[in-house]
């Protein structure tokens, strides 16, 4: 069984108060159990916001030239909406900077380190109730292909954040080769369930999923462990952008598509585009052409796959994978 519980009498939360202070607090005022102490094996969520108004991120000016402060690659763009890469490797939109539930004219950051804030706050509970918990640091974000948002784990200590089945069998006799439950993003969407968005109940403890935390001292890789990398993601560019990427074949986005396709596919990519002679000559694809409009195609679909062209001899091109 699963108990989750968020408790009420957190007020505002200001830079340089005691998280582990404010928890420990509310938490005796009452829980599920006869005093409402944290226990072995729970996991304690605390919003990311109340994170980075102890810490500090709380900061005065614009929320757009904030946005471009936070981001490392934009990923898509629709008007007003940005989808980025943030400075954490974190696909969200604006960033995660956000200007609600702050003073007018200030905005709120995701915090510098979560899983290092996620420790501090572990850390911090251990010492002062001898308890061994896991942290979540949580934060709002959309779903590709999904309407609404859910809560998803942005900072994690003392958690497997990831259960992994490769090796495992279903009931079935079939390998489990791909199955592995993001267990943090479940459990930051059960403590925003309880918590919900205008409580002001920044902490949520689960109980029920010790199988999950770690042992004292071990807080494990973090959310971090969560980010598929540079490059890795099948959708690391919006549609609009991954067409003009193609087009421009702008360098800098050259990481977005991945690893480069393997030869054959590439020939057969090519041959089925151009009609041309195409052949693979060792770690090379081989294009025949003197058409240009041809050869510009081919260079746009040879980017698409993760090729370039290293040499344009007459009449054709020669291709190599590009290096991300």
């Amino acid at each position: 069984m699963i108990t989750v519980w968020a408790p009420d009498g957190v007020g505002e939360v200001r830079r340089g108060d005691d998280l582990a202070e404010l928890l420990l607090g509310v938490l005796s005022a009452g829980g599920p159990d006869a005093a409402g102490h944290l226990a072995d094996g729970d996991v304690v969520c605390v919003t990311s916001k109340v994170v980075s108004k102890a810490e500090g991120r709380v900061v005065a000016g614009d929320r757009a030239e904030a946005v471009v402060a936070e981001t490392r690659r934009v990923v898509a763009r629709r008007g007003p909406l940005a989808i980025v890469v943030n400075r954490l490797g974190i696909t969200m939109a604006a960033a995660g900077v956000d200007a609600s539930n702050v003073e007018p004219g200030h905005v709120v950051l995701l915090p510098e380190d979560p899983d290092a804030s996620a420790r501090v706050l572990r850390d911090a509970v251990a010492s002062r109730t001898g308890a061994n918990v896991a942290v979540l640091v949580t934060d709002t974000a959309g779903r590709t292909w999904r309407e609404g948002q859910t809560d998803i784990a942005v900072g994690a200590a003392g958690l497997h954040v990831l259960d992994d089945h490769a090796g495992r069998a279903d009931g079935y006799g079939n390998d489990l080769a791909v199955t592995a439950p993001a267990v943090a993003d479940e459990l930051a969407g059960v403590a925003e369930l309880a918590a919900g968005k205008l409580s002001r109940r920044p902490f949520t403890v689960v109980r029920g999923r010790g199988d999950l935390v770690l042992p004292p001292g071990e807080h494990g890789p973090g959310a971090a462990a969560l980010l598929r990398p540079e490059g890795a993601d099948l959708f690391g560019l919006g549609a609009r952008e991954a067409v003009l990427a193609a087009l421009e074949a702008r360098a800098g986005a050259r990481s977005a598509f991945g690893v480069a396709v393997d030869p054959d596919e590439l020939v057969a990519v090519l041959t089925g585009l151009t009609g041309s002679p195409v052949v693979r000559r060792d770690d090379e694809v081989v294009v025949t052409t003197g058409d240009p409009r041809t050869r510009w195609a081919v260079e746009v679909a040879a980017y698409a796959h993760g090729w370039q062209a290293v040499a344009a001899p007459e009449p054709g091109l020669r291709l190599r994978p590009s290096t991300p």
